[in-house]
């Protein structure tokens, strides 16, 4: 099993460390990882939903843009 690290560079010391993820970080990476994949999905669902329509409509993107522009 791999263990979840992090890797910290110190500017001035140019000094990096690596060290393993806090409880808190691990939580906070997993949270933010989820968020993503959300947007993802709901951006993707969105597509596909605009996509939908134009067929319905039976016109281009670009003609779509063109009524609304």
């Amino acid at each position: 099993m791999t263990t979840n690290m992090i890797r910290v560079f110190d500017c001035e010391t140019q000094e990096t460390i690596d060290r393993e993820m806090t409880a808190e970080e691990w939580a906070n990476c997993q949270s933010v990882e989820a968020q993503s994949k959300a947007k993802a999905l709901a951006q993707s669902q969105a597509e596909a939903e605009r996509k939908a329509l134009l067929e319905r409509l039976g016109i281009t993107a670009d003609e779509a843009k063109l009524l609304i522009g």
